[in-house]
């Protein structure tokens, strides 16, 4: 039986990707938290702003994302290792892998 633990942990690092992948899909691989939520949201994710906010900072922790404060929003931009780690060229524990396309 899987725990309700172990379903938080696979949910997180699926959004940790997602997030890479919608900076990686976005003009100048910038986008701002408000832009994330909504699209996390469609890809079937349902994050809130403060936990896709959590794993942005998660994600600065890791060399994947450098972010910003601006008017009130959370700026993230993809650094190079993150962009790795989208495509699967690269791997950090805690984000889920790409699945093969």
């Amino acid at each position: 039986m899987v725990s309700l633990s172990s379903i938080a942990d696979v949910w997180r690092e699926h959004l940790r990707l997602s997030i890479l992948r919608l900076l990686r899909e976005a003009p100048g691989r910038q986008l701002n938290d408000s832009l994330i939520t909504n699209s996390a949201h469609r890809l079937g994710i349902k994050a809130t702003r403060d936990q896709v906010r959590t794993e942005l900072h998660w994600l600065e922790s890791q060399g994947t994302v450098r972010q910003e404060t601006i008017g009130g929003l959370v700026v993230a931009d993809l650094t190079e290792r993150g962009a790795e780690v989208a495509a699967g060229l690269a791997r950090i524990h805690g984000i889920a892998e790409p699945s093969a396309r």
